[in-house]
């Protein structure tokens, strides 16, 4: 085959190569002997048509399984059911920034508008909430409706994850809210421009323990975070609209994130004991 490689001229071959489960996909081939290929060439490769199938079957369903966890898990959460993480009640206990945000006054815009309008409006809000958050290192581990919970990750380094390492996702975490808001901003000036309403939002941030794992029945699994942690930050975000601000930090979040926040002062969350300082 070297003296094949070695001459100038091109010719090239396509055959049919089969997968398993009946689907017919097709192997090019190219020479730059000055004759093209030889029947016993093509002989040689007709033979191997059988194994090379299987090689390449293998290769594409992994690469699409890969592709199809990253989509619907994530990339962090999809390469760990890849690897095998499948069983209910696999899973660690994690340090984490957690995000959790809201589109307001979704019950009236899906009952009053029509159903291809408000998933077109729905699924802006997600691109610019959940889109910022992939744009800045989070992961979307969930869409509830019409809110979205994510997860900045922590340093993947052995033992307790370190101040840095905290104060980097903190900053990511805000950095996220940032680019949200502008894009949000961009879309609604569109929108106020065409005589539509303005899509409102609430961003809760949060750090806390959760546990990262697998939960559910043995038919039916999800791979995300549950814990206190969780569900606080579920209730900071719930502030937003109490307090008529946009995004709420908590004071976790606070100690960790080394810029100066605003504090809105003491209050009370859904289902939490005491009250808790919030910025």
């Amino acid at each position: 085959m070297d003296e094949l490689r070695a001459a100038g001229g091109t010719d090239y071959v396509a055959m049919p190569l089969p997968f398993s489960d009946g689907q017919i996909n097709t192997l090019t081939l190219t020479s730059d002997h000055a004759d093209g290929f030889s029947i016993a060439d093509l002989g040689q490769v007709f033979d191997s048509v059988p194994t090379l199938s299987r090689l390449y079957e293998v290769h594409t369903l992994r690469r699409n399984t890969s592709v199809l966890l990253d989509t619907y898990l994530g990339p962090r959460t999809g390469q760990r059911v890849l690897k095998g993480l499948t069983q209910r009640g696999d899973g660690e206990n994690v340090r984490a920034v957690l995000w959790f945000c809201d589109l307001r006054d979704s019950t009236p815009m899906a009952d009053t508008m029509p159903r291809d309008d408000f998933l077109k409006d729905l699924n802006l809000f997600f691109d610019c909430m959940a889109g910022a958050v992939s744009e800045y290192g989070g992961e979307v581990l969930r869409f509830i409706g019409d809110a979205v919970l994510a997860i900045f990750p922590l340093s993947e380094a052995a033992g307790e994850p370190s101040s840095g390492s905290i104060a980097r996702a903190c900053y990511n975490a805000i950095e996220a809210a940032r680019e949200a808001e502008r894009r949000l901003a961009e879309i609604n000036a569109v929108r106020i421009s065409s005589g539509e309403g303005a899509l409102g939002y609430g961003i809760g941030l949060h750090v806390g323990e959760v546990t990262y794992g697998n939960i559910g029945t043995a038919e039916r699994l999800e791979f995300t975070v549950i814990g206190a942690a969780a569900n606080e930050a579920a209730r900071i975000e719930g502030l937003c609209k109490t307090l008529d601000r946009p995004v709420l930090i908590s004071g976790a979040f606070a100690k960790s994130f080394p810029e100066s926040l605003l504090s809105v002062g003491r209050h009370a969350l859904r289902g939490v004991d005491g009250e808790h300082e919030i910025f």
